[in-house]
């Protein structure tokens, strides 16, 4: 398989789980498939280096997360300025391109970038650790620590207690 071809195979492979995962991190479906298109955009134009890498994935999936990231922090410091008098957006109904449980996706939003990026990729992409640690450019260490953050904050935000009438 030449060049080409292998970029065309990676598009068509790797597209939907790049939205997917960009998806999960900006809860935007359009924005998603825009940091996507992004992201390709980049890896073809680093593709006569990049395609030479033992995972070309692994490249475009550090790109489209951290253009992700950096898209989100932009969302937060909006929010901050315009929160006053606004409702926040609400995430994307069903029939999004994820199919996910309302209550979580709110508590998902209320994470830092960086932990929602590690949610994202471990529990929704499967991901160990390591990857996702060379995917946001921290240490497997700091992946953790992040990842224990995330948990801890959604536990506590998930978590209802179950009252029972007994007589």
């Amino acid at each position: 398989m030449d060049a080409d071809e292998e970029f065309r195979w990676l598009f068509v492979n790797d597209y939907p789980s790049v939205v997917r995962t960009t998806y999960l991190v900006l809860h935007d479906h359009a924005r998603a498939e825009e940091i996507a298109q992004d992201a390709f955009v980049q890896l073809l134009r680093h593709w006569s280096k990049v395609h030479q890498y033992e995972s070309p994935s692994a490249w475009l999936r550090r790109v489209a997360i951290r253009l992700a990231v950096k898209e989100a922090r932009r969302d937060q410091r909006r929010l901050v300025l315009t929160r006053r008098d606004h409702e926040t957006p609400r995430p994307a109904a069903a029939g999004g391109p994820v199919e996910v449980d309302e209550e979580l996706v709110a508590a998902i939003r209320t994470l830092s970038p960086q932990q929602r990026s590690v949610v994202v990729l471990f529990y929704y992409e499967d991901r160990p650790m390591d990857q996702i640690a060379e995917i946001l450019g921290c240490t497997p260490a700091t992946g953790w620590v992040h990842l224990h953050k995330a948990r801890k904050r959604l536990g506590a935000l998930l978590r209802t207690e179950v009252h029972t009438d007994v007589d």
